[in-house]
């Protein structure tokens, strides 16, 4: 069963939401005003885009602040949505390389002017058609889709869920020790192939809990207001209201 979800008005608020369209935006407007942005020989964003993004993406983990305590400079590959943005751009097809600069092209800028449709756009880009093993430094793929991943999480994320219950629904795996090569590949698939994609685009928000055992029970993840108005998923006639203690 495909996914449906539904395009916000461009006016809408809760669109702040969402740290990758807020980031694709912020770019094209750098770019705009800079003339592209410039590319290193091999032809990665450079250092002073890198910098700047740090400085002023709405990624608190990523940011400037906390980078450059750990190096002096800061490259693409150390900013990671900075990455992320590259990759998904040049995936998208919204600009090219040309002249040592990374130039937006006309459809990213009409998409500019019209933060539901890109948001959208980004949601269909990112979540269903980008290669997200590009970003795990050990690729490893375990079973699942979209519709799977959704769906469940519809239901299980409704009033807050861990990361290491999400995992045992998933593929039935618990955490039991720093050397459990299983849990960690299951982990790392999980994070960057479906926790992270839908906490940047602002569809699932985390918190961290202090005093836990196992590493994956620290983060608890729930589901935005932008979820709830974007998705439709057939989970969504088992849901619950929500009882708040």
């Amino acid at each position: 069963m495909a996914v449906e979800f539904r395009t916000l008005d461009n006016s809408d608020p809760i669109l702040g939401g969402s740290k990758l369209l807020d980031a694709v935006l912020k770019t094209i407007g750098f770019a705009r005003e800079n003339d592209g942005i410039g590319l290193t020989k091999s032809k990665a964003f450079n250092r002073k885009f890198a910098t700047w993004a740090a400085k002023n993406f709405n990624w608190p983990e990523y940011s400037a602040d906390q980078l450059l305590r750990i190096q002096k400079v800061l490259n693409e590959e150390d900013v990671i949505p900075v990455l992320v943005l590259h990759e998904l751009m040049i995936s998208m097809k919204l600009g090219r390389h040309a002249k040592g600069k990374w130039r937006f092209s006309k459809k990213a800028e009409a998409l500019a002017q019209t933060p539901g449709i890109l948001q959208a756009a980004l949601t269909q880009g990112f979540l269903f058609e980008f290669d997200h093993s590009r970003l795990q430094r050990f690729p490893f793929v375990a079973p699942g889709n979209w519709d799977i991943w959704l769906n469940v999480i519809n239901v299980e994320a409704h009033g807050g869920v861990s990361e290491a219950s999400l995992l045992k629904t998933f593929y039935g795996v618990e955490y039991s020790g720093a050397g459990d090569r299983a849990f960690w590949d299951h982990a790392s698939f999980l994070m960057w192939h479906v926790l992270k994609p839908l906490s940047w685009l602002g569809y699932l928000e985390s918190t961290e809990l202090d005093g836990s055992h196992s590493p994956s029970d620290r983060t608890i993840y729930t589901k935005t207001p932008l979820w709830q108005r974007t998705f439709r998923l057939h989970t969504d006639d088992e849901l619950r209201p929500v009882v708040v203690h």
